[in-house]
């Protein structure tokens, strides 16, 4: 293959399906029609018009005149419009009723056009990961061009903090590392390479490949363009999306159900009044037709749509209060039935943030470290003591090593931010402090090696001011073949010295020395076994685990080589993990006492999944003794049949290694197994799952944009006990539904039995139309407001979900129903027989 591909002749076809992760270089080039130096313009520009740009297909949205039409297409607004045709026939002259019906049809059609006008717009934040330039090799130089116009196999160059812009397949690396847990939930940055994979490799185990929309953490690499647009990994998932269609949610099927039992009681009350007044008791027919239909139509709760809208945008409000934001209002009423919860792992149940939490120095107690996020602040203990790191001759070296040895900044607010995404949502769970608080800090570089300048900065160790005390001559980046990183400082009295910082083995590997409190001593074979045996210890907990060490050198050296990395002197090691936030093993007690089950779906690896579910009380060793594993891995599931498959979704609550189709394929096993599912995740790979689940609930502050439009809560702090507090709410909206519903239903069959009765027994009518609506909008209305407006009770938590088919109105209401209906209808009778005065009445209607 030529340095630059000349124009060859491409066609549009499946090769960009190829396996480009199990092929040599030489057969991607060859597939790809390509070169070492890239495309010519004019080739680039031939298969630009044959694949099209480098972007995601956008739908055409609906026309907002259709939106707003489409609100009317719905059970309730028909019965509500056949009322008010009803009232103008019966009375052309009095139109109260139909002005008032009118008013309700119109202004709940408004809210439901502001709703959806809002949505479906999560195809739309997919396209804002596409980053607008690019840096391509065309005919052999490096260009920089807009990412739309990259075509399959262009050679583009990636260097630290580059977005990627297309899927590639990695030709040339110098110690590159990318980030790419938005797509597949890895919570720690991944090692590259270009070694040639099997074809059945999952996508997050695909090290000699980049996706769009994912970044470099360190390092720089050359890559062949194997997918642009729709041929993309994220193009995937948002197929997958688009495919998903809404249906009616629980609220509004069980609304759909309440208006069809409202009908048959308003009809069958109609009915009845006319038969008995004019056959039975013989008034005229044309005063009892339209006292009948006077009646049918105040039957009909007119209020019901405005209630419903005022009970939901209460619960609303009180769940932003909670820091739970509500993007659907029907949606709110879910959380009352959701029986299980699947849960992303990576910056849901954890904090998606590197932190050192544990510093082991040989011969001396564990050292535990506090803190949360990227903050620098936090507290370091020993034996439950809090101590001073400066005391300690040996933590202070290794926090020295730590704060120097590495390339990460650590940034506070928006300084140098522009592609910032985080959500920001005024609420009264948090107010301007908490929020810089939270958003105060990030990071540039590899995390891990921001976790290190983190717990420097704890210890009053800052870079910038480090730098003034001593020069930085010369640095080794992170290389993953030598799997160390290492410094070159001149200190105080031009005492030089290399920090060094690795894997625990191989810094062990290359150490001769012990660094102790009262100086350096030769390195044992024991003291290296009781080391090694340290680095297990942390590895179990699914630690990433990382050795310290140092060497003076003498002034002569001036450059860093590998030769040089030897006779060191071994500081100690430091445990780094992506710890769980704080209140989520309370929130999974709550939970499971709320009778709510709660699983966990990652793409991260299955021993750091089931240490963070032990954290948090996901599972215990109680487990062990099913007759499946802790976890499943998604080459697991993939190899069960169905009938395995369904009874493994049911007994197993940690599921590693999920690609998005996986996370989507149990979300539709539980909930066709009777499960209301409330799906909670961040990424771009959550977001189809979020769109299929009964509600979806996604991280506001750290979530993609993508994972936020595919949800109907988003958690403005990100915190998952914030769930728990919107279930509660959730149940205190149903339950406010059904009170408010069963008054106005009340009220109305006890206005038609009072009706019929009263003919019955020979009474005249105690109630004429004018007297029905009074009651309608004065005496509902006020009562209506005051149960909507319930603010419920906290032991709501420990009643079961309800079931998901249950009725607004239960039979269990039914009874109270007629019972308050008997109480109210004879006290009308009585009081109207007691006061009634023949004398004064008329005898016809």
């Amino acid at each position: 293959m030529s340095a630059s591909a000349s124009a060859t002749p491409v066609t549009k076809r499946s090769h960009l399906d190829l396996p480009f992760h199990s092929r040599t270089l030489d057969t991607v080039l060859e597939d790809l029609v390509s070169g070492l130096g890239g495309l010519s313009d004019e080739d680039a520009e031939n298969r630009l018009q044959i694949y099209g740009p480098n972007e995601l297909p956008e739908k055409k949205g609906k026309h907002p005149v259709l939106i707003f039409l489409r609100q009317f297409n719905n059970i309730l607004t028909y019965v509500l419009i056949l009322a008010a045709v009803i009232s103008y026939i019966s009375d052309p002259h009095y139109l109260i009723d139909v002005y008032i019906i009118t008013a309700v049809i119109v202004i709940n059609s408004i809210m439901g056009f502001i709703q959806e006008n809002k949505a479906e717009r999560a195809i739309q934040a997919l396209k804002k990961l596409i980053v607008p330039f690019a840096k391509v090799y065309r005919e052999g130089k490096l260009k920089r061009i807009k990412s739309r116009e990259l075509v399959p196999g262009d050679i583009i160059l990636l260097e630290d903090g580059d977005k990627i812009p297309a899927d590639a397949r990695l030709m040339e690396i110098k110690n590159f590392r990318t980030i790419e847990a938005s797509q597949t939930g890895e919570s720690f940055p991944i090692d590259k390479n270009t070694e040639i994979l099997p074809v059945n490799t999952l996508l997050a185990d695909r090290k000699n490949m980049v996706w769009m929309g994912t970044y470099v953490a360190s390092g720089e690499a050359k890559a062949i363009v194997s997918g642009t647009g729709i041929h993309t990994s994220i193009s995937k998932i948002a197929l997958a999306i688009e495919k998903i269609k809404r249906g009616k949610g629980h609220l509004e099927q069980k609304v759909s159900r309440l208006v069809k039992q409202i009908g048959i009681i308003a009809v069958t009350g109609a009915i009845l009044t006319f038969l008995i007044a004019f056959f039975i008791r013989g008034y005229y027919f044309f005063e009892t037709f339209s006292f009948t239909l006077a009646s049918l139509v105040s039957g009909i709760p007119e209020g019901l749509p405005i209630v419903l809208v005022i009970v939901l945008s209460i619960g609303a409000t009180r769940m932003a209060r909670k820091c739970a934001i509500v993007r659907r209002l029907p949606a709110v009423e879910t959380l009352d039935a959701t029986t299980l919860i699947a849960t992303d792992k990576t910056g849901t149940l954890t904090q998606n943030t590197m932190n050192i939490q544990k510093i082991l120095l040989l011969n001396e107690e564990e050292i535990s470290v506090t803190g949360i996020g990227w903050e620098p602040v936090g507290e370091f203990f020993q034996k439950n003591k809090e101590i001073k790191p400066f005391e300690n001759p040996r933590l202070f070296k290794l926090l020295h090593i730590a704060a120097i040895c590495n390339n990460a900044r650590l940034l506070k607010g928006d300084e140098d931010n522009e592609d910032n995404d985080c959500f920001v949502e005024v609420c009264s769970c948090m107010g301007a402090q908490d929020l810089e608080h939270k958003e105060g800090y990030r990071v540039i570089g590899d995390p891990t090696e921001a976790a290190l300048v983190v717990v420097g900065e704890k210890a009053g160790l800052y870079k910038d001011d480090l730098f003034k005390k001593v020069r930085l001559l010369d640095s080794m980046p992170f290389n993953p073949n030598l799997k160390y990183r290492a410094s070159l400082i001149s200190g105080e009295a031009q005492k030089r010295e290399i920090y060094v910082v690795g894997a625990p083995e191989v810094v062990l590997s290359y150490s001769s020395g012990l660094l102790k409190n009262d100086g350096m001593s030769e390195l044992t074979n024991h003291e290296r076994q009781e080391i090694s045996l340290q680095m297990e210890s942390l590895a179990e907990g699914a630690m990433r685990v990382l050795g310290l060490a140092y060497k003076e050198v003498s002034e002569e050296i001036k450059n860093l080589k590998e030769e040089l990395i030897n006779d060191l002197v071994f500081v100690g090691i430091v445990g780094i993990i992506d710890p769980p936030r704080v209140g989520v093993e309370e929130a999974i007690a709550r939970t499971r006492k709320a009778g709510i089950r709660v699983i966990m779906q990652t793409g991260d690896h299955r021993n750091t999944a089931i240490a963070i579910a032990k954290k948090i009380g996901l599972i215990d060793e109680s487990n062990l003794s099913g007759k499946y594993p802790l976890a499943f891995t998604e080459t697991e599931l993939a190899q069960m049949s169905e009938e395995v498959f369904e009874d493994a979704v049911q007994q197993v609550s940690v599921f590693a290694r999920i690609s998005p189709n996986m996370k989507l394929r149990i979300v539709k096993t539980l909930q066709k197994q009777g499960q209301i599912v409330a799906m909670t995740g961040d990424g771009v790979n959550d977001a189809p799952a979020l769109k299929q689940a009964d509600i979806g609930i996604s991280m506001g502050m750290i979530g993609t944009e993508v994972a936020r439009e595919a949800s109907e809560v988003v958690l403005a702090d990100d915190n998952f006990a914030t769930i728990v507090d919107a279930v509660i709410e959730g149940r205190i909206i149903f339950t406010n539904i059904r009170q408010t519903t069963t008054h106005l239903i009340t009220t109305s069959i006890s206005e038609d039995v009072t009706i019929i009765s009263s003919l019955l027994i020979g009474l005249p009518l105690p109630l004429l139309p004018i007297h029905i609506l009074w009651l309608n909008l004065v005496t509902d209305g006020t009562g209506d407001i005051a149960l909507a407006t319930e603010p419920g009770h906290e032991d709501v938590l420990e009643e079961p979900p309800r079931k998901g088919k249950e009725n607004i109105l239960s039979k269990d209401m039914f009874k109270l129903i007629i019972m308050f209906v008997i109480i109210m209808s004879v006290g009308d009778i009585f009081l109207f027989s007691l006061y009634y005065n023949p004398a004064n009445h008329d005898a016809t209607i």
